[in-house]
């Protein structure tokens, strides 16, 4: 052996998927974002820690529980982002009515361009506060979460919006793909313009009856007070998804179910879960906001891919996803839901040709 040392590679972290549709890295995003190219994703659609010390969950907490080291945190990832996305490509975040200034402020200091924010309005939320005596409590109930809209901004070469997207194929929005579609028959069924509000059914609802708390029937109810006879319910301007805990599970049959704390019976039962990932999206939600900020065939990044519903979103579209995952439970999820959205991706298609 010569007298100089050998020089130690890191290993590779793990990589899942087909690898034509979509890759699941198993890394933390901090230290893996570094490693990919420049301007080489579309868009990055992601539902990053809100710095809330959520259920004690390490990923959320530490460093993060405050505010200046989670805007320092989001300042950092963000950073990257900056490098790896085109010119003009566009950025959605989910975040916490707590903590979305500092998510704002974080991006903004990454040199992003801030675009918009959109609501998801939900009543499926669970207030984080006990009943205190008198009647108080210290906590609302959580209905709606912001989504930070930014993008990189535009090539200096190619300032105006439509010679970026002719040069980088990014820079403005799908409207058209992401309209509110209105049903056949009705004048300019072409659709409504997306708009910076979602709501979303609960878990419950059925095709023509919602149950009590779905934000949906209390926008309708409010509104029928002023609805002309025959006129579209108000909920009608929105896009609504709807999520269950069918969609939740799907794919996960083959992991080990156990109680989840998070989702349980309305007598307080734990019930056992496969998908224990807390804050897992609806996936037509996920569906619109890719139809929105990701061009077709292009290149989607979730830097904290969780249970994988951005991938799930992707290949459904006719996307490609790359997900970065640092917790271990959450990737063999994301893994199993991937494989099963995948194959029913590939059922579809096949029935349309």
């Amino acid at each position: 052996m010569s007298g100089r040392a050998k020089r130690r590679t890191a290993p590779l972290p793990p990589l899942y998927g087909d690898l034509r549709r979509w890759g699941l890295i198993e890394a933390d995003s901090l230290k893996l974002l570094t490693a990919l190219p420049d301007a080489s994703v579309d868009a990055v659609v992601t539902d990053p820690p809100y710095g809330l010390n959520f259920k004690h969950e390490g990923w959320d907490g530490g460093s993060l529980a405050s505010g200046e080291g989670f805007q320092a945190f989001t300042t950092a990832w963000a950073n990257e982002l900056r490098r790896v996305l085109k010119p003009g490509a566009y950025l959605a975040a989910f975040g916490a009515s707590r903590t979305a200034h500092r998510l704002v402020a974080g991006v903004e200091d990454a040199g992003l361009e801030v675009r918009d924010q959109l609501l998801w309005l939900y009543g499926s939320g669970v207030p984080k506060s006990r009943r205190l005596p008198g009647g108080l409590g210290s906590a609302l109930k959580p209905m709606y979460e912001p989504i930070l809209l930014a993008r990189r901004p535009l090539d200096r070469d190619t300032p105006a919006t439509l010679t970026n997207v002719a040069r980088h194929g990014a820079g403005a929005l799908n409207i058209d793909a992401a309209r509110i579609t209105r049903p056949p028959g009705e004048p300019n069924a072409v659709g409504f313009w997306p708009p910076n509000v979602a709501l979303t059914h609960e878990p419950g609802c059925g095709q023509t009856t919602c149950r009590s708390e779905c934000a949906v029937r209390l926008i309708d109810q409010i509104d029928a007070r002023e609805r002309q006879p025959g006129s579209a319910p108000f909920s009608r301007l929105f896009y609504a998804a709807k999520a269950s805990r069918a969609e939740r599970e799907a794919g996960c049959d083959q992991l080990e179910a156990r109680a989840s704390l998070i989702f349980s019976r309305r007598s307080g039962t734990p019930k056992p879960r496969a998908n224990r990932h807390p804050t897992v999206k609806p996936i037509d939600l996920m569906r619109w906001i890719v139809r929105l900020v990701v061009p077709p065939d292009g290149v989607v990044l979730d830097p904290f891919a969780g249970s994988g519903s951005t991938g799930i979103a992707a290949v459904l579209d006719g996307r490609q996803f790359v997900g970065i995952e640092r917790e271990v439970e959450y990737v063999h999820i994301a893994q199993a839901r991937l494989r099963h959205w995948s194959a029913v991706a590939d059922a579809e298609r096949r029935s349309a040709a």
